[in-house]
């Protein structure tokens, strides 16, 4: 599990090769686990296992992508507690945001897929177990002892006989392995030339930006660390002394409530980041003034 989250770190991070590394990771596991874990079981079951096998692993990593992506989280918490998701315009917002999260997602699953049809195991065995008379008598045609072969189709993968018919459930496997990448890569092409057209910034500003967006999650991560650190030092050093708390600047509720949505940039504000919106409008409401409580201020207007 923490492999995994440090190699979607690396994919957040450096976008083009950490999309390889995931999808390389993703091919050198299936073909492991496909070697290791995989027995046929040549009988009536051959359909749902093969399936199984190949679809399975694809789901797992999908809804493992979506749980370590930290823009999950922050598009989904406090979501339903958010009165303007009403609107036609968040809601749009919030689908796109979405969207995108499931396009990084998509690609561990997909390289499952497409190697797995590639290897041709669980292709074969899962159409080795199909009760589709149609297709059982398109694999063994033209097969020697035609009828032996379709009392016999679901034992051919562990008989290792009638190697026809498995070069021919292997051809088709191949053939949807090429069509499942090349689909991943047509699709990829189109996302990403559209969302470039309609870019409202050009290369160089985006690549600024994405630099800035990553910096300051560095830092928001070490600052939070740190903040939490000094108010639970100074909390302990209360109690255990029995003295009273130095004052600790925290953000309110609402203020943490501002910089934590996720963030589309307008060409009409300049701002980097709900974080940057912020510190730079409320300068312009407050100058010098920072709107932020101390965690006992806040208790303190909460219980009047």
């Amino acid at each position: 599990m923490e492999k995994f989250k440090t190699v979607l770190n690396i994919a957040s991070k450096q976008t083009n090769f950490g999309f390889g590394l995931v999808a390389l990771l993703t091919a050198g596991g299936e073909q492991i686990f496909s070697s290791v874990a995989f027995r046929c079981p040549c009988n009536k079951l051959n359909f749902f296992y093969g399936m199984v096998f190949l679809l399975v692993p694809a789901l797992a990593l999908l809804l493992l992508g979506f749980i370590l992506s930290k823009k999950t989280w922050k598009l989904f918490t406090g979501l339903c507690h958010k009165e303007k998701m009403c609107k036609w315009k968040h809601l749009v917002a919030t689908s796109l945001a979405f969207f995108q999260i499931t396009s990084t997602a998509m690609v561990a699953p997909s390289s499952w897929i497409a190697v797995a049809l590639l290897n041709g195991k669980y292709y074969e065995c899962a159409l080795t177990g199909t009760n589709i008379s149609a297709y059982n008598q398109h694999v063994c045609r033209g097969v020697n002892a035609e009828m032996d072969c379709l009392k016999r189709l679901h034992r051919i993968p562990c008989d290792g006989g009638n190697e026809e018919v498995l070069q021919t459930l292997r051809a088709q496997s191949q053939i949807l392995g090429w069509l499942v990448i090349t689909s991943i890569m047509l699709s990829s092409l189109l996302l990403i030339c559209v969302a470039r057209c309609s870019s409202p910034i050009s290369y160089l500003q985006l690549k600024f930006w994405r630099a800035y967006a990553q910096e300051e999650s560095d830092l928001m991560d070490s600052h939070i660390n740190k903040h939490a650190k000094e108010l639970a030092e100074r909390n302990l050093k209360s109690f255990f002394n029995q003295t009273p708390p130095k004052e600790i600047p925290t953000p309110s509720n609402n203020d943490w409530e501002k910089i934590s949505s996720l963030y589309k940039f307008s060409t009409r504000d300049h701002y980097y980041s709900t974080l940057h919106r912020y510190v730079e409008t409320n300068s312009e409401t407050e100058p010098g003034i920072m709107r932020m409580m101390s965690i006992r201020s806040n208790e303190t207007g909460d219980n009047p």
